[in-house]
Parts: structure tokens; sequence; C-alpha cells
């Protein structure tokens, strides 16, 4: 069930889609129906259908940036992009040139790469005010997405800043990007280890056409969940609660392969046997912090922590807040 909600779409996000149409007096609901969704959307959508959404969106304004950019992102500008960095030699290149085309695009904001402390982080700064933070989201997506299919793999994402004060929905920002969230922070940025640099760039002109097909909504998934040994991995442990999970050992034995040639496998994904069980945790806690009345001792025991204080560690790196904060102010903006 977590798999499938990963490849959803919070209806908060479809309302900040919106907006950008409210701003200009423009009516909501033709948009809507176009793409097969009821005036008012108060149930997760699908990738598919957000992408669709996005594409008419972009096609009535004449703006692929949902006309929250310095100048607007006319309609092709992503395709452009695709092929711009489509033949760099590595992602750090790719990854230069496509910032590069967004500055000149959209002008503002800005975004360059730093390398610090073993991450390569994009920070992006802005004339004026802070955006919103759908603003630098919808940044994120395009370039996360596009980077991710250029070398064949999920990059992971370990920090997520925004310059902007957190929305109403920042838990669903924090569970979208599955990384250390913060919000009000003095630049917006967005960090992976920075060694995944030098990977090789290997994708022909076809592989960009079928690319392209499916765009946005298969840069809305991030690789996350494609097939591959971690999603075998994942699928695994699903079959079973947390305090139920076989050794590593265990694990590779169960699926006929070595400890170590299924740890370089995961490695090769970009993934590791502690980030997935880390995944499905924050998953499970959050779904049984909003949809049970479990006590934090009691969830706490069921996600397989010996200490309760352990998962509030956990909770916090995750969320950015306590377990029982995100209970009660997920409760209030429920009401």
């Amino acid at each position: 069930m977590a798999e499938i909600e990963r490849r959803m779409i919070a209806p908060g996000f479809v309302e900040e889609a919106l907006d950008s149409l409210r701003r200009l007096g423009k009516p909501t609901a033709p948009i809507l129906a176009r793409v097969g969704l009821p005036a008012v959307v108060d149930q997760p959508v699908s990738a598919e259908t957000y992408g669709a959404l996005w594409l008419t969106i972009a096609a009535e304004l004449d703006d692929e940036f949902f006309g929250m950019g310095g100048r607007p992102m006319r309609s092709g500008s992503f395709t452009l992009l695709c092929h711009c960095v489509l033949h760099a030699p590595t992602l750090g290149h790719a990854l230069r040139r496509a910032l590069r085309f967004l500055d000149v695009v959209l002008d503002d904001p800005r975004g360059r790469l730093v390398i610090r402390d073993g991450l390569a982080q994009i920070e992006l700064t802005d004339v004026g005010a802070p955006r919103s933070a759908f603003a630098y989201r919808t940044y994120w997506i395009i370039l996360h997405g596009i980077t991710c299919w250029l070398v064949g793999r999920r990059i992971p994402i370990r920090l997520v800043d925004f310059r902007c004060a957190e929305p109403k929905q920042g838990a669903d920002y924090r569970l979208f990007f599955g990384a250390p969230v913060r919000f009000s922070q003095p630049i917006s940025r967005l960090g992976f280890d920075s060694a995944l640099l030098d990977l090789p760039v290997a994708r022909s002109e076809q592989a960009l056409k079928q690319f392209l097909r499916g765009a946005p909504a298969n840069i809305l998934v991030r690789y996350r969940y494609d097939a591959g040994v971690a999603a075998a991995v994942r699928r695994r442990l699903g079959q079973a609660t947390p305090v139920m999970w076989r050794s590593f050992a265990e694990l590779a034995a169960d699926m006929r392969t070595r400890p170590s040639t299924l740890r370089h496998r995961l490695h090769d994904e970009g993934q590791s046997y502690a980030a997935i069980k880390d995944d499905i945790r924050r998953d499970l806690a959050v779904e049984l912090l909003l949809n049970t009345s479990k006590t934090i001792g009691e969830i706490a025991v069921q996600l397989g922590y010996s200490e309760p204080s352990a998962f509030f560690r956990a909770f916090r790196k995750w969320m950015g807040k306590s377990p029982e904060a995100f209970r009660r102010e997920e409760a209030e903006n429920s009401t």
C-alpha cells in the first residue's frame, strides 16, 4: 500500500497548481474537467493525472513553471532542456548545463551547483522575497527527474531546505522528498552525494523520445520505486512487520545471492538496506499516527524500536518535528 501511495500526489499539490490559474482570474473547473478531475479535489491523484494537469495548465498559461518564475517557461522549454543535457558526458556536466539553461529561461530564481562536505548542493537564489514552497518544489522536480533519467538510477536526496516559511501541508513536502526537509532557511537548496556527479550519461535520442512521451508524470515518482533490486528488497520487507525483519545476511540468502553482491547492487541503485528500512518505517509511522489511536510507545514497538526515544529521534529526522506535534497539527489541519 505504501508503494502505491508513493505514486500518488497529495491534493494540496493539486490546489497549489490550480493557484497559478486563480492568480490570473482564470476558472479552474474547465481545466480539472479536461483531465477527468472533479471541481473539488480532496483525494490524492495519480502521477499520470497530475502530469496531465501540469501539461494542461502549462498550455493554458504558455508557462511550464506555473507562472512562478521571473519569466515564463514557454511551452516546449522542458523538451529543449532535455536535448541540451542529453549528450553531456557525466551527471555533473549535465547538471551544470541544466542550471544554465534554467537561468536563461526563468531568469529568477537562479541556480548554482555547490560541492561542500561530500554533498552536491543545488542552491537557488531569488532577487526579492522568497517564493512559495511549491515553486521551489517544481524546480527540484524538473531538475531531479531529468538527472535521474539521464543516469538511469535514482539519485537519493539527502537534504532539502526551503527559504520560505512552512506551508500548511508541510508534511506532504516531507513525505514527497523522502529526506530531511527544513523551512525558513537562509537559502533554498537540495543536496545529494557529490560522488554521483561522476556517473556517466548514456541515453540515446530514441530513449529521449520515449522519456518525453511519459513526461512529466514519469519524473514525479523520481525513480524511487522503479523495478530493480531495491524494489525487490522493499517488497520482501513489506511482507512482514519491522519487528520480524530478518538480518541482511538472511535476506541475501533468501534472495539467493551473497550479501556482498546484494550490497553492491543496492549501492548501484543509490540505495542501502538501512535506507530502505528507514523509508518503510517512516511511511508506517505516518500511517499509524494519522489513522490509528495507538500511543507513541505502541507505535515505537510496532516499528521495531527498542526504546520510544529512538523512535522520537528518527521521527524528528524524517519530519522535523516530534510524533505528538505531527499528529496534533495534522488533526488540526483536517478539521
